[in-house]
């Protein structure tokens, strides 16, 4: 074997090794979120809050996520470009976030007086955790060979998908405990996670890097940016709709409640099976048309759970909804890396987990506002998936194409 075989070995254990790095960082993160969500009423309930007024506090936060993830991304942009500085920023805004989190249950224990300082904990926390979610996938784009970002951003959603496997479970497990020691233990576990990025983040500059060179020649973004993340926006929306709403709903219609915690996991196992041989074609095809094609995909399965007659018909609907969000997202991350190949792949990142938390605030509000107890529109929820993610998918396809047409598609892995 050559020098050069061996140093491409050597390059492509590397990548993977952060691909799976970014995927465990994401499942931790995620399943604190999902202890976050799991014990809000009661920490809430504490503290004085109103079970009504929970859902506003998590508005709150998805609406601080749709500001700080762009801002996050942007800062990331600036500081990767000395190697270690990114890892300690993580760091030590995840150690902040970590603290502000642990501290919850604590606060919330001393009682109704609490109540600013436990709404001054969630902001602090909301705001720093931005710090885990675009600016580690900056690594991606510039530290690593182009045409493995697409294997790797599957990898690294591998562990968001995955937490939303175990969600069911892990809310019937822990909805009776004590939330202190979960607090404390998820905490622990990601503030571990997090600092080893800086260690990461030089073994990679090791691997793909020379000195003195920029990663990437600098180029505007231009306009595709603005209909990238507005699609984004469409195919989340489509999402929320469907899985937070919908999905039980569907499964209740054939299916026992204590049944759900086995039933809403289909969903996610589409997700984490897909996403890598679509991460093959992303890489040949461009990110754009893989997320155009699993939208419409998405729109049909969608249709199939709303039209199943039976059970069986239902998971086999749900899987593949689960496969086409999958490859959305999969192939959103690598095309957003793609689109920022300018030195601004962090603030694209950053837009399109905004686009995500923009999605999942509209979703709360609908809830809020009871829409879903509402027969009028109960159409209107039923069907907006399909056309979210039939719209979406059919305008990314043009845009596809019409980049295709000029011969720049696969130029930038677009």
């Amino acid at each position: 074997m050559s020098t050069e075989d061996l140093s491409a070995d050597a390059s492509a254990a590397s990548a993977n090794r952060t691909g799976m790095y970014l995927a465990v960082l994401q499942l931790v993160f995620t399943l604190g979120w999902t202890t976050y969500v799991i014990y809000l009423p009661k920490l809430a309930a504490e503290v004085g809050i109103a079970p009504s007024a929970v859902i506003l506090v998590l508005m709150l936060d998805q609406a601080i996520f749709t500001v700080t993830d762009t801002a996050m991304g942007s800062v990331a942009d600036k500081i990767s470009a000395v190697v270690g500085r990114l890892g300690a920023f993580v760091g030590a805004l995840t150690a902040l976030s970590c603290a502000a989190f642990v501290a919850l249950p604590f606060v919330a224990g001393t009682g109704r007086g609490a109540k600013a300082g436990f709404i001054a904990l969630i902001v602090i926390w909301a705001i720093t955790s931005s710090a885990l979610r675009a600016p580690p996938l900056t690594l991606l784009g510039k530290r690593c060979a182009r045409p493995s970002v697409p294997f790797l951003s599957a990898l690294a959603m591998l562990g968001y998908g995955l937490a939303g496997a175990v969600s069911p479970y892990l809310g019937a497990v822990l909805r009776d405990r004590d939330p202190r020691l979960p607090f404390v233990i998820s905490s622990v576990v990601l503030l571990i996670t997090a600092l080893a990025l800086s260690r990461v983040e030089r073994g990679l500059a090791k691997e793909f890097s020379s000195p003195g060179i920029p990663a990437h020649a600098a180029r505007p973004l231009g306009k595709v940016p603005l209909v990238f993340i507005a699609s984004m926006v469409i195919l989340a929306l489509g999402y929320q709709l469907h899985f937070s709403i919908n999905s039980e709903p569907f499964y209740l219609r054939f299916a026992r409640r204590d049944e759900l915690q086995w039933l809403m996991p289909v969903f996610w196992i589409g997700f984490n099976i897909a996403m890598f041989p679509a991460s093959a074609v992303t890489r040949r095809r461009g990110g754009l048309i893989v997320m155009g094609a699993a939208g419409i995909a998405g729109a049909v399965a969608v249709l199939g759970a709303e039209l199943a007659g039976n059970l069986n018909t239902l998971i086999a609907a749900q899987f593949v909804a689960g496969a086409a969000w999958g490859c959305m997202l999969m192939s959103a991350i690598s095309a957003a890396l793609a689109i920022g190949d300018s030195g601004a792949e962090g603030k694209v990142v950053g837009l399109v987990f905004s686009a995500l938390a923009l999605a999942t605030f509209a979703r709360m509000a609908a809830v809020a506002g009871g829409l879903q107890r509402l027969p009028e529109y109960a159409p209107l929820l039923h069907w907006s998936p399909v056309a979210c993610w039939s719209v979406a998918g059919a305008g990314l396809l043009v845009v596809a194409a019409s980049r295709a047409q000029q011969g720049v598609l696969n130029v930038r892995g677009v």
